[in-house]
């Protein structure tokens, strides 16, 4: 060969192109799907998740032959394995895998008339667009393993499935998915395995002896696949579950009766709830031997799975057996209003702390539990020689108490009464005026409280004098000068 001819000759590569699709037409970038049905106008989903309306993409009623040369396009267009795959064949239905686009294919018999949905995401997100806080952001970072994202359909779920993927990869774990199809927008460094076989539970195997960090499990959904996930969760793997549920308690409640129920905590630890777009709720997830809420009786302890808000650490359910059930019991009313009965026992409750503490208050936990806040002084008394004191009134009130020293030391009320004293055989009469019947009193002696009292009919407090109060009384007055009436407002 000669110079002239060796200096005329190049390297013309293939360059790949990409198919004219007639389905693209349909798309513009507020296109989320669209929805092609023979003998029906096209229609397709325009806007944002939560937030979209079904519209009419042309005037024109489609044929079958149209809608088969769409099928017939998609087709070839994915002989190339590196544009398509097929996902999903069986007699009647097809689900195609094109780049990007997700395309579901149904005919007779499986459907009375030829359709084609092609779902396409509108947006990707990075876990930083989610705007998530520091505490819940630390949590993925350092220690959610068993992550569980739920919602309705279109809310956004596989989105951030995606971002939470592109987020562990990206600091440095090794990250698989499991999807049937295959459609999360993942990085390239994340492999994304389908139904080997036809069968999860033979990827699983292969997963093993890749060891992964991370496992992405888009749409759990078969028994089969929520015992899976809970075997792989089991072995170490880190996983992250995807799930239809319109509540975020309705995700965890799909796990009762798959797996046994002492093993949720271990396989979940983190539920995140997707709204039109967003996260809304995140729960976090502890086993705890405890008397569920709502009980008294010691003996009635038993393994409780305790569901809070991640943010606040409220607790919200709690799951447990109760005979031969699984229940869901809910432990915390919607809002901060007390209800009627709530001030009412309040006020019970209040008349007979006032004995051991001036100033006690009561936060509300459960209908059977709440936490009761008292001076440091005040503690022993009202916990008592062993714990019997507080023992007593637990039966009595049927309530389990928590006892907690109060945030910041009370003043005593600034309010004196004058009053009259008398005695009779049995008690220790005080008489105030009567405006202040229905009130509380404090009584005070050389500025130390001694105890708190109703004040009764006519302005009058009866105090016993084999009562704790009248003992008090007698053991530290002398005079009845020396003692003091305040006054109790709260």
């Amino acid at each position: 060969m000669s110079d002239l001819q060796k200096s005329k000759s190049e390297l013309i590569l293939n360059e790949q192109k990409t198919p004219d699709l007639e389905f693209l037409k349909f798309f513009d970038p507020t296109t989320m799907s669209i929805h092609l049905k023979e003998n029906q106008k096209p229609l397709g989903k325009k806007g944002m998740p939560g937030n979209f309306e079904l519209v009419e993409l042309d005037t024109k009623t489609l044929a079958r032959d149209y809608l088969e040369i769409i099928t017939t396009q998609i087709l070839s267009a994915i002989d190339d394995e590196t544009l398509g795959n097929t996902e999903i064949s069986k007699p009647g239905a097809l689900v195609i895998q094109y780049r990007d686009y997700r395309i579901a294919i149904t005919r007779p018999p499986f459907s009375e008339l030829l359709e084609i949905t092609i779902v396409h995401p509108i947006k990707q997100m990075d876990l930083e667009d989610y705007n998530l806080s520091e505490k819940l952001m630390s949590r993925l970072e350092q220690q959610a393993e068993g992550i569980l994202i739920s919602g309705a359909p279109g809310s956004g779920k596989s989105t951030l499935a995606s971002g939470i993927a592109n987020f562990f990869n990206r600091s440095g774990n090794i990250v698989k998915t499991f999807e049937s199809p295959r459609d999360l927008q993942v990085d390239p460094g994340v492999t994304q395995y389908t139904r080997l076989d036809g069968s999860f539970e033979n990827s699983a195997d292969i997963l093993l002896l890749v060891r992964p960090d991370y496992t992405i499990f888009d749409e759990v959904r078969r028994r089969e696949d929520f015992r899976i996930f809970s075997d792989l969760r089991l072995t170490g793997v880190g996983m992250v579950g995807v799930v239809h549920a319109n509540t975020p308690i309705d995700a965890i409640q799909r796990f009762i009766g798959k797996i046994e129920l002492g093993i949720i905590p271990n396989v979940l630890d983190t539920v995140i709830y997707v709204k039109d777009g967003g996260i809304s709720k995140v729960y976090d997830l502890e086993l705890k031997v405890k008397v569920p809420s709502g009980m008294v009786e010691q003996d009635l302890a038993r393994p409780v799975i305790e569901i809070s808000d991640f943010e606040t650490s409220r607790l919200e359910y709690e799951i447990y057996t109760f005979g031969e059930e699984n229940i869901i019991i809910p432990v915390t009313g919607n809002g901060s209003q007390k209800t009627g009965i709530e001030h009412l026992a309040e006020e019970k409750i209040l008349d007979r702390l006032y004995r051991f503490d001036p100033h006690p208050k009561i936060e509300f936990l459960s209908p059977g539990r709440i936490k009761v806040f008292v001076s440091k002084d005040s503690i022993p008394a009202l916990i008592g020689k062993a714990g019997k004191t507080i023992q007593e009134l637990e039966k009595s009130l049927r309530l389990h108490i928590d006892v907690e020293e109060h945030g910041e030391q009370q003043d005593l009320p600034s309010m004196a009464l004058p009053y009259d004293f008398s005695e009779s055989g049995t008690a220790l009469i005080f008489e105030v005026d009567r405006e202040y019947t229905g009130n509380v009193a404090s009584f005070v002696v050389n500025d130390e409280f001694l105890f708190s009292s109703r004040v009764g009919k006519k302005g009058k407090i009866k105090i016993l004098k084999r009562s704790t109060e009248g003992k008090r009384f007698s053991r530290f007055v002398d005079t009845s000068d020396n003692l003091e009436i305040f006054l109790k407002t709260h």
